[in-house]
Order: C-alpha cells, then structure tokens, then sequence
C-alpha cells in the first residue's frame, strides 16, 4: 500500500511541495488542501521535533513585546488566540497569569498601562480582563515569598505545541494531502514554470516530485535550504535564538500560572505543567550551532532554577529537574541587539521572477493560521486558483467538542471529558482525562471497539496501551518511542529505560510488516 503510495508520488506532480513538518509547514498544508490543491509535504525527522515542540507551550499575544513597539504584531497574535482557543479546545485552554509586582523591575504605572493595552488591542469574547489583585489574599499568592504583596492577574492560552503540529498535519493527510516524515529534500531544480525535487526517505529511498510551486518552512534550516534551491535569491536572513526550559516537581497546587521579571528585564513563566509538575523558562540565548544538535546548558538550568527561587517559598536545585528541553527559534533577523529583543514577527517572501518559491521568514505558534492564509493568498493568483479562506471556522480533529465539524461556543472541555468517561466508565479516571485532553472526541476512534480495559492490549509503558500505540503508529506517523513519549504525548515523564526498551521492541515489529509491503 504504502509502495504504491510513493510510485505515485514519483510518477504524478503536485500543486504544492512543502518542506518542513513543524508548525509553519503542517499549517499550510492543511489550508492549502482544504482550497483543493495537490499537496505533499516532507519533513527530514518527525513532526514537530525541532522548535515547534520546544515552546513555551503558550497561546498569547506576548505581553512583553509591548516593551519593543511591536504593536502590530500583538494584536494579531491576540485577535487569533481566541479563535485558536476553540477550534481545538483540547489540546488548548485559557490560563490566568499571576506577576507579583517587585518594586525594583518595572514600575506599576507601565505594568497597569500595558495590560490595558494588551486589554484593548483586540476584541475578547470569552477571557477575561486583567486585575490588580493582594497577594496577601489572593490563591496565587501562596507559594510566593512573603515580599511580594502586590500583583497583576490578566489571561492568555496554553497549547499542547507539538499535538497542535500533528493535528494539523492530520487534518491535511485527511483533505487529500500526503505527509511524508523521516523524508529529506536533498535537491531542488526549477524547470519551466514549476520545480524537480529529490526527496530521500529513510524507508522508501529516493522519490523525484515535480511541484508547481515550493513552500521552505524549514524553520532553522530555512535560510540554508533557500540558498541550495537553484535561481533562488533571498534579501532577508534568520537569527537563531536557543530557548531552553525545565520541568520540576509541582511547585504550587493551583490553577494559575506565574510571569516573573527577572533582574535582567527578561521574563520568566513558571506553568503548572502535566498536573504533577510545573513547567519554567524560557531563556533567550544567540546560538550558533547545528540547530538539530541544541541542549540545555549547566548555566541555563542554574539561570532559571534562580530565577524561581528569587519568587517561590519551595527552593529548587538542578537536581530537582525531571526533565528539560532546548530548541531553537528561527527569528527574523532585524538587527537587534538583545536575542530578547528580536522580532517574533515574519515575513512571507517570494521572488517573483522565478517559479513560485516562498520563503517563511520567523513566525511563533500564535499566528501560524494566519501566516498560513497570507502564504495562499501570494501562491493561490500564481497557481491560477481562488479559493476563500476556510480555517477560520473549522476545528481541528477532535476539537469539535459539541457538534461534529463545528467550533464550539463557549469552552465546556470538562463536560465533554465527563460524558468521554461516562462512555466508558471502565477506563481509570486520570487515563479518561489524559485521551480526552489529547483527542478530543477522536478519543472514540483511536479507542475503536475496545469495551474493556484487557481490549487495550499490553501497557506498553506507563500509561501507554497497546491500543493507543498502534493508533499512534497507523494514524499520527509516530515511528519511535520518542515520538510517541515526548511529542504525542508527555508519558515520557514516567518512564524508565526498561519501559522504553519496551515500547522500541513493540514498535520494531509493528514496523515489519511494513517494511516488507
């Protein structure tokens, strides 16, 4: 099946060729599918392994870019967090954000005025508005050093980044655009009015494609692969930022989330992060190194190890951290001086004097959407197409939590997670929250017939089922224990080696027979 898959590939051109399976790329593949186009896109690893599963993990319009004039660009981000919010409710959520106000950073008329920016700059349907609030009084105030007594509550969004990408790339796969991981764009050539493409697949070797147009949505590798495409020129360059973050044991037993200033004019979230745990970073670091090759450093992990224990009660130490993971965020380079100051903004660019090549400069997970709208709009006139805009209202797989196919109204994901379990009410309570919040009502079919827990097969790992595994391996195009571990899902969190020496051994032989079609 899958042979035949990639002989058509081969023999057959498309409207669309994308190179790269993070954010960027699965987001204009799925657009570019619903508008009817022929679509393949190729990515060199897994979806999302790079930067777009090395987030903050945040929906937001990015209060402190209001400090660097980026006015433009926060009102975009908060015109599209809301509409983001409920087309996939369960991977994304509203999250309250504390900042304990410290005297010594910036002052409170500038906090309270950029709040009521950040307010104002685009209209809310549903989050609610910033607050002055006593942290004497207030929950959040709790964990805290006894200090701070005064603080700001305002509202953003939390995204699971890296289900976000594999939804995406799910919903392309299923309006007809084909996905190919693990699959490399060795060359391009332009030929005529379209372009020749290599592609080198770690399973099926090489495939040639021809494309009317090329998409790079490479993300750190972007600029390198818009230099190697043949009559291709680029007047504009990325700057590679690494951002790292922890993950520690549970600092604080509530809901809220924490932006910290820090002494250095940077900001720090600290998240409750996987309902055991809280999440912090990041840090903003120039990086210069190969960008598949990024880690944390001994410093960055003391830096925000401080950093938090300049806030919080409960003190931690680099060997409270469970986990930790690096990425490395391709800017748009404008010249700034401060990595913190550079511009989380993009640019789309394509050279109108050869076959349609676009080049997608920066860009954060907020506005994808919308940076995938305005790359149809410059490709659909070159391509002869007109096709409207269609994202804007339609949910992601499994984010139609209260009619099929429809965005919901008003956010209720924990009505749809009791009548998920009351469904099937021999699943634990904590693995029925744990499906609904990564497949929404998809739950149901990565589920399938199964009517008793011994129907989902071995516990491969903790948490993980057989059941689910193979779901993953058939549908989401997870191909090792990492995949399946620390992007599919976080389970990763509670595994020993032996569980992933397991997991690797289920998913060998789940790859025989495949191998051999």
């Amino acid at each position: 099946m899958m042979q035949s898959i990639i002989k058509q590939l081969a023999q057959q051109d498309c409207d669309l060729l994308i190179v790269g399976g993070g954010i960027n790329g699965v987001g204009i593949a799925r657009d570019a599918a619903g508008r009817g186009l022929r679509v393949i896109l190729c990515e060199q690893h897994d979806l999302a392994q790079h930067t777009s599963s090395a987030s903050t993990k945040l929906i937001h319009g990015g209060l402190r870019y209001l400090e660097y004039y980026e006015f433009k660009l926060v009102r975009k981000a908060l015109q599209e967090r809301e509409l983001l919010l409920r087309t996939a409710p369960h991977i994304m959520w509203p999250l309250r954000f504390v900042m304990p106000h410290d005297a010594g950073q910036r002052p409170a008329w500038m906090i309270r005025a950029g709040l009521f920016l950040y307010d104002h700059l685009a209209r809310r349907a549903f989050l609610p508005a910033s607050e002055g609030v006593s942290l004497r009084q207030h929950v959040a105030g709790r964990p805290l050093k006894g200090d701070f007594r005064k603080g700001f509550v305002y509202s953003d969004g939390w995204v699971d980044d890296a289900r976000l990408v594999v939804l995406n790339a799910l919903d392309a796969s299923e309006r007809g655009a084909n996905i190919l991981t693990r699959t490399r764009c060795a060359s391009v050539r332009q030929e005529g009015r379209g372009w020749h493409a290599t592609l080198e697949s770690e399973q099926h070797g090489r495939i040639e494609v021809t494309a009317r147009a090329i998409v790079n949505a490479a993300g750190p590798w972007t600029a390198q692969f818009a230099n190697a495409a043949s009559g291709v020129s680029n007047t504009h360059g990325l700057r590679l930022v690494k951002g790292s973050h922890i993950i520690v044991p549970r600092l604080f037993d509530h809901p809220y989330a924490y932006i910290f200033q820090n002494q250095d004019k940077r900001i720090i979230f600290a998240i409750p992060y996987q309902d055991e745990f809280t999440l912090i970073g990041t840090t903003d670091l120039e990086y210069t190194g190969a960008p598949g090759k990024v880690t944390i450093s001994d410093g960055e992990v003391s830096y925000l190890c401080e950093v938090a224990n300049r806030y919080f009660t409960k003190q931690i130490a680099p060997g409270d951290v469970v986990w930790t993971y690096s990425g490395v965020r391709p800017l748009l380079d404008d010249s700034a001086q401060n990595a913190s100051a550079v511009t989380r903004d993009y640019l789309l660019e394509c050279d109108p004097n050869t076959a349609p090549f676009l080049n997608i400069w920066g860009g954060k997970i907020t506005t994808y959407r919308k940076l995938s709208e305005e790359a149809l709009a410059m490709l659909q006139p070159r391509l002869g197409r007109d096709a409207p805009d269609w994202t804007a209202s339609a949910p992601l797989p499994g984010g139609d939590l209260q009619h099929a196919g429809a965005l919901v109204e008003n956010i209720d994901f924990e009505r749809f997670a009791q009548q998920l379990h009351a469904q099937y009410p021999w699943l634990p309570g904590k693995l029925a929250q744990r499906y609904a919040r990564c497949y929404g009502t998809r739950a149901r079919r990565m589920l399938g017939t199964a009517k008793k827990m011994t129907d989902l097969g071995e516990e491969l790992t903790p948490g993980v089922y057989e059941q689910e595994a193979r779901y993953l391996f058939e549908v989401e195009w997870a191909r090792c224990a990492e995949d399946i571990l620390w992007r599919r899902t976080k389970c990763g969190l509670y595994c020993q080696p032996r569980h992933v020496a397991r997991l690797e051994e289920w998913i060998r032989q789940m790859s025989m027979p495949e191998m051999s079609a």
